[in-house]
């Protein structure tokens, strides 16, 4: 099989498995809108809950991923297996202790971490007491994700995505189920949802353990920590940190400004995000994912050509995809945020706010979905120092669009600025991995690029033309679920007619990705 069709059948894969995940974190969402509503209660926990995030973009599955998987498969390929299942094992017990480390420091230090985070707290004694508490309790969740992300980074250079991909489903099950618990038994209804968080992260845990097995990766034998892979994986993780989670970080600085503004922009923030998560999740970064393992063999028998031209396929049919999604959300954002979450404490108010970050989040997606493949082409052929200088520069703009922005536009500034810090970052990260690696075929990304966006103008005209003559706003949610539900399938149907005369090629790639999903 060639890397092409490798590349396109786990892209496929892990799709739909993030599907599967994300319809599921829907659920999630309108559970803990419904019950929690858009304010008080949800700022402290979104924020309590951001801290693991972050920690997990950073660690788990970010750096970790990115160090591990081009060393492991370089070893793989030279080395053989045994060699480099000693090395999955040597990482594993390293990065156990480093985890415990990390956890307890975060537990110590939450009342330091949560003024950080969220320093429009502060002013508040009980708002950050209760912060503080709900961060105590999460905190063990980046050793479980930890772990996580080192059987993901294992089991996907094997060429085994299921698991990995469908792991968030059950983090999504235990906060769900969290939720519906608390109203039975006598406890705290957000306390309990943060015990959700860490029952989801062992189960999590769980289902990657019999594939770990299957694969006989030693665990219970004598480690070599003085393995040669451990010093390379260093090298590369340090720098890639913050290279590999320039989003996440620009996510985290969007709630440090949202927390000073007033009550309920964080978590209109945080809504809006789970809407964009999706297209993003499903196919930027499960493209992403099946993608560096595939660069990573290129790059190990420096085979540059075919390198470049996997990198080439993977932004092309992101672009295809993310684009018409874009317009979608841009067009679609109010009707969707009131079918999704306007149904408790959740109102018609917080339904308007959510639809403006959505609006300023839907602007930049094809801009975070590139970027996520550009990085994963950086750390194939371990360059692991130029991201991270970009991602400085990225988050150095997001700041100080944040803080122009949001005096305008208020929370819906800071959304905008995470999109336009996207943009710079992806711009910079193109250059440079030109002048790296050589022409990176820009004249047929940009030809396909130019005719998904023309496709996706005109899906987008028609849908703002249909949802003119449909009024979308109903109190029965079977209506809304109809109406909605038809603007998206007559926008597919749009997209998909007009790519057919202006974007044939890509769209004979997402056929061919679809087909090969199992």
């Amino acid at each position: 099989m060639s890397e092409k069709s490798k590349l396109t059948k786990a892209a496929g894969i892990v799709g739909f498995a993030t599907l599967i995940s994300r319809i599921l974190g829907f659920i999630r969402d309108m559970v803990i809108a419904g019950f929690f509503g858009a304010g008080y209660t949800s700022d402290i926990f979104f924020v309590a809950f951001r801290i693991p995030n972050i920690l997990r973009s950073l660690f788990a599955e970010g750096s970790l991923s990115v160090a591990f998987i081009p060393v492991f498969t370089g070893y793989i390929t030279t080395d053989g297996k045994k060699s480099a299942f000693n090395l999955a094992q040597a990482v594993l017990i390293i990065l156990s202790v480093i985890l415990i480390i990390i956890t307890i420091l975060g537990i110590a230090g939450a009342p330091f971490i949560v003024k950080i985070v969220a320093p429009g707290f502060i002013s508040y004694p009980d708002k950050i007491a209760r912060c503080i508490e709900l961060t105590r309790i999460m905190f063990p969740y980046i050793f479980l994700i930890g772990i996580v992300g080192l059987c993901m980074g294992i089991l996907n250079t094997l060429g085994h995505f299921a698991a990995p991909a469908l792991a968030p489903v059950f983090l999504n099950l235990g906060m769900i189920a969290a939720v519906f618990i608390s109203q039975i038994i006598e406890i705290d209804p957000v306390n309990c949802l943060a015990y959700g968080v860490i029952a989801g992260g062992v189960l999590q845990l769980a289902l990657q353990i019999p594939f770990i097995i299957k694969y006989k990766i030693p665990i219970i034998k004598k480690p070599d920590i003085r393995h040669p892979g451990i010093e390379k994986i260093g090298k590369l993780m340090l720098p890639s940190i913050f290279g590999s989670a320039v989003y996440q970080i620009n996510i985290v600085i969007g709630t440090m400004f949202a927390s000073l503004l007033p009550e309920g922009s964080v978590s209109y923030l945080y809504y809006a995000d789970r809407l964009v998560q999706f297209p993003l999740g499903i196919f930027a970064i499960a493209t992403a994912t099946a993608l560096l393992p595939s660069l990573s063999r290129q790059a190990a028998v420096k085979d540059y050509k075919g390198l470049k031209k996997s990198f080439a396929y993977a932004l092309k049919l992101i672009l295809f995809i993310t684009l018409p999604a874009a317009a979608g959300l841009i067009v679609l954002k109010e009707p969707i945020v009131s079918l999704l979450f306007e149904r408790g404490s959740f109102d018609a108010e917080a339904v308007k706010l959510t639809a403006y970050a959505l609006l300023s989040y839907s602007i930049g997606l094809w801009a975070f979905s590139c970027v996520k493949i550009t990085v994963s082409t950086f750390y194939s052929i371990k360059d692991t120092k130029t991201p991270v200088k970009i991602a400085a520069i990225s988050i150095a703009s997001n700041i100080i669009l944040s803080f122009i922005l949001m005096q305008f536009l208020s929370h819906s500034g800071l959304a905008l600025a995470n999109s336009l810090a996207s943009m710079i970052n992806l711009t910079l990260l193109i250059i440079f991995l030109r002048k790296k690696i050589g022409r990176l075929g820009g004249g047929t990304i940009l030809k396909s690029g130019i005719k998904s966006f023309i496709s996706a103008l005109i899906m987008g005209a028609f849908l703002y033309i249909f949802l003119f003559f449909i009024q979308t706003k109903s109190v029965i949610t079977t209506m809304i679920i109809y109406k909605v539900g038809f603007l998206i399938i007559v926008g597919f149907i749009i997209y998909i007619a007009v790519s057919c005369i202006l974007n044939k090629d890509a769209l004979k790639d997402v056929g061919r990705a679809i087909r090969k999903k199992g």
